[in-house]
């Protein structure tokens, strides 16, 4: 059982770790791809890349810390979009100095992991919901686990980690969501053949809504289903690392136009209020619609939680493999026979212990209305708690480690008990 720690020991461990790590733990030489290692030189000491085969038809990039002594119980981390594994680097050793085994794979279609030459025209089947939980199932198995102390989950990440646990309960003990709220399992029609026929209302279209708007809008979530934005991202006018820069900048704590509000419903009127990078300009592609947010220098330079050098890491495997593995999810949900089925879990609820973590600065946790309260009151029967962090937005776990460290480590501690 891990021991407890005071917030004093798990701020020291940030730095210490890294030391402690490399003293004890075998050297193992990261994962190349082009003779460049993953993470370019920058992940700490005591983390290391490999590749797993024959993981759900793939091979699996994946970045583990604590992995001896064996034996250790594991912590599964899942990342979002546009992150990668690397996202992780920085709450790994404190959660490994705690005494876990911690996995952090790229999912698939992403980084290294396979299936990052995927198209556009290519089958959607291996991008879905449950096939996605199948991934993280197989990965966590070919690693040595038949149960996991927790699976954390954040942006994209969020929604593969709370079906891994509505689903697979027996193996995902505990459950963290951060920064997207996981509204529950869809819903059946109940009791409908003993009702009367009822006028059947016609189909809310929330895209021809928006497009009317003065000026015209568009939801993100509909424009990354489309052929062109791939190609838009992946060959930007401004150049992939600094499309990253803008759209990093612009979702975080240090863009002062992040002050989040719930919504008082989900009406293109409402939609409206939220960003551009959530509701985009009409004509505009992701690219062109950050490029206004982009920092200065200056503003740059001061980007402790993101320097150049990091953000180079996500820029070059970016620029390797483009971001339609990633966009492939966007589209899953919007795939009828893909979609349909989650509807085999209607009713079923999150049943262990469940967390949730978020910046306080991260419009994310508002962005649908009513999903962060049904999160909290239907969707999980064990709810332990919602943080939203000073001081961070979108990327809370890039931006504050530490207390996303803290309350990882109190959470899967206070789970196992």
């Amino acid at each position: 059982m891990p021991g407890t720690w005071s917030r004093r020991q798990l701020l020291q461990s940030l730095t210490a770790a890294p030391l402690m790590a490399a003293a004890r733990l075998p050297v193992a030489s990261a994962q190349t791809t082009g003779g460049v290692p993953y993470g370019n030189g920058t992940l700490p000491a005591g983390i290391r890349s490999r590749l797993v085969s024959g993981v759900n038809g793939i091979t699996m990039h994946v970045l583990e810390a604590g992995f001896e002594p064996a034996g250790r119980p594991g912590v599964l981390l899942v990342h979002g979009f546009p992150e990668l594994a690397y996202s992780w680097r920085k709450v790994m050793l404190p959660l490994a100095a705690a005494g876990y085994h911690v996995m952090a794979p790229d999912q698939r279609g992403y980084g290294r992991s396979g299936g990052t030459d995927v198209t556009y025209d290519q089958d959607l089947a291996p991008f879905s919901t449950l096939n996605r939980v199948r991934d993280m199932l197989a990965l966590t198995s070919a690693l040595g686990h038949r149960t996991v102390a927790a699976v954390v989950g954040h942006d994209f990440g969020s929604p593969v980690a709370a079906w891994c646990a509505l689903t697979r309960p027996d193996v995902f003990r505990s459950v963290v969501m951060m920064s997207a709220p996981f509204g529950g399992a869809p819903r059946l029609p109940f009791d409908t053949a003993n009702q009367a026929a009822r006028p059947v209302a016609p189909t809310a279209n929330m895209e021809a809504d928006l497009a009317a708007l003065t000026p015209p809008r568009k939801h993100y979530q509909a424009y990354y289903t489309t052929r062109e934005a791939n190609e838009n991202m992946w060959h930007p006018p401004q150049g992939v690392h600094a499309f990253l820069r803008a759209y990093y900048h612009a979702k975080s704590a240090d863009c002062p136009g992040n002050t989040p509000a719930p919504l008082g419903a989900n009406t293109a009127e409402e939609f409206a209020t939220l960003p551009r990078y959530y509701v985009m300009d009409l004509g505009k592609g992701m690219a062109e619609q950050v490029a206004a947010d982009m920092p200065t220098p200056a503003q740059i330079a001061a980007c402790a939680w993101l320097p150049d050098h990091e953000l180079a890491v996500y820029a070059a495997e970016y620029a390797r493999t483009g971001f339609q593995g990633g966009l492939q999810s966007y589209r899953v949900g919007r795939t009828p026979r893909l979609s349909a089925e989650l509807l085999l879990f209607a009713g079923r609820t999150i049943d262990v212990p469940a967390l949730f973590i978020s910046g306080k600065s991260d419009w994310g946790v508002f962005q649908r209305a009513g999903s962060f309260e049904a999160m909290q009151k239907t969707a999980c029967t064990d709810f332990r708690g919602a943080h939203l962090l000073e001081g961070a937005g979108h990327w809370v776990q890039q931006e504050q480690p530490a207390r996303v460290s803290e309350l990882l480590i109190e959470f899967v501690r206070s789970a196992r008990t």
